[in-house]
């Protein structure tokens, strides 16, 4: 009896090789699996594989480990077509076929449900994710970081899995065309001007990070050069290669972000050459991309998503709609031919100024855009007379903000529509909500194919 009970809380040792059934996909990606109950995430591994694994990092809650051997393939197991797939980080399930990928996701959100709400998950109509039908090159923006190797050659892509070690890319199969080529050729013009390329480590060096972004429908793209300083030698060089070598460049920018942080822009951006803005359409609406405007990054499935908004929103032409994080107003633009008004507001004063600009080009007089917070918007616009029979909110990974929710609770919209680009936030907005607001049903939507990401559309209803 003894024996049996120090067999059973044996805790498990780093470099330990063990087997293990991979019972689900993580919200990384990663398969997860059960040693003496203790949760095992295993990058790579799939649901229903049954691998040998070696610990590689021990933790009081989980741990983590590598596979060493398959013993059993999921059915569902495919060879990743990207040769950097294992170095590049940016992709977590390219070797899981594309149709089970979906399936997973839907899953995903299911247990971000388990974990964090006490919803009866079998009552819940939780929809077949919505997938592409071609699942490649549908990124509208690249940011590679630039590095230089000793023999002076430069080389812009990611840093690869939990390491600072920049994996260079130069045709990334889920970005679109033009930003590879672009992104490429840039690239080639700094090593052949011997430009100083910013070195991490020392702190050293001008030129960071290459940001091109494309319009799928325009064929527009638009560079913008991340450096530590305003000066950049050989700077008219530059532009005058990227312009005679890079006709659909329309664009040229620099930003400048001189601080040592993982964040990819500085708050000084200079407009060099061409446009300060590309062009992209979705559906009947175009838009003017400056280099600090949020776009969703998948047009393809933006259309989707946003259709699936409207959906939800089921509009009579009475409604009277707010878009809280509303950004440069896509959704609710999106939504106003059906709706008698539209309110939207965003904390970033320029998202608002191309908000106002993007309602006034498309003739859309029921739309008005104010900059500051939903939790103060809406109480204020309710004592003013005005609720709203629709709130539609797109925020951050972070969800929204509990101030907003309590607003929410307040002003009790009839119908809250909530776009979630993090299933365990969303998870946990609901269970908040869910004295007052029922959940009508779930809509997963993949936006970034062969990665874990999902985003869902959920229509909450006033109980």
């Amino acid at each position: 009896m003894n024996d049996k009970k120090q067999v059973s809380t044996a805790k498990l040792q780093q470099g330990q090789t063990f087997p293990l059934t991979i019972k689900r996909l993580g919200i990384n990606g990663e398969g997860v699996g059960y040693f003496k109950r203790q949760v095992v995430f295993v990058q790579g591994a799939l649901p229903g594989e049954e691998v040998v694994v070696e610990a590689t990092k021990i933790m009081p809650k989980f741990s983590e480990a590598k596979v060493k051997k398959i013993r059993k393939a999921s059915p569902f197991r495919v060879k990743a077509p990207c040769p950097i797939y294992e170095q590049c980080g940016g992709c977590q399930l390219q070797h899981l076929a594309y149709d089970q990928q979906l399936r997973e996701k839907r899953d995903i959100v299911i247990q971000s449900l388990e974990r964090h709400t006490k919803l009866k998950i079998e009552n819940l109509d939780i929809r077949p994710t919505i997938g592409m039908e071609d699942p490649w090159n549908y990124r509208n923006k690249s940011q590679f970081q630039i590095g230089q190797q000793k023999n002076g050659k430069v080389i812009a892509g990611l840093y690869g899995i939990d390491s600072h070690r920049l994996v260079p890319i130069q045709n990334c199969m889920v970005q679109h065309p033009l930003t590879n080529k672009v992104s490429e050729e840039v690239r080639s013009i700094l090593e052949e001007l011997n430009v100083p390329i910013y070195d991490e480590r020392t702190q050293k060096g001008i030129v960071r990070t290459i940001v091109t972004r494309a319009g799928f429908q325009s064929g527009e793209v638009q560079v913008v050069l991340i450096t530590t300083q305003k000066e950049v030698p050989r700077k008219k060089q530059i532009m005058a290669e990227i312009q005679s070598r890079l006709p659909e460049v329309k664009s040229l920018v620099q930003n400048i972000n001189g601080n040592k942080t993982s964040l990819i822009f500085g708050e000084k951006t200079i407009h060099l050459r061409g446009e300060e803005v590309i062009q992209e359409t979705l559906g009947d609406l175009n838009f003017e991309l400056s280099a600090r405007a949020f776009f969703q990054l998948n047009p393809t499935q933006t259309i989707k998503l946003y259709d699936e908004v409207k959906k939800a929103a089921n509009l009579t032409g009475k409604e009277k709609i707010a878009d809280a994080y509303c950004g440069v107003g896509t959704i609710g633009l999106w939504l106003a031919d059906g709706a008698s008004e539209v309110r939207g507001m965003d904390t970033i004063d320029a998202a608002i100024i191309d908000a106002k600009k993007n309602a006034d080009k498309h003739g859309i007089k029921n739309a008005t855009y104010v900059t500051g917070t939903a939790e103060h918007w809406l109480p204020k616009w309710v004592e003013e007379g005005w609720r709203p029979d629709v709130v539609v909110v797109d925020p951050p990974r972070t969800g929204c903000d509990q101030k907003l929710l309590n607003a929410i609770k307040k002003v009790k919209p009839k119908k809250f529509i909530y776009v979630s680009c993090n299933p365990s936030t969303l998870a946990k907005d609901i269970d908040y909500l869910s004295k007052d607001y029922k959940v009508e049903y779930m809509q997963p939507v993949d936006m970034f194919p062969h990665t874990a990401h999902v985003e869902c559309v959920v229509e909450l209803v006033l109980k």
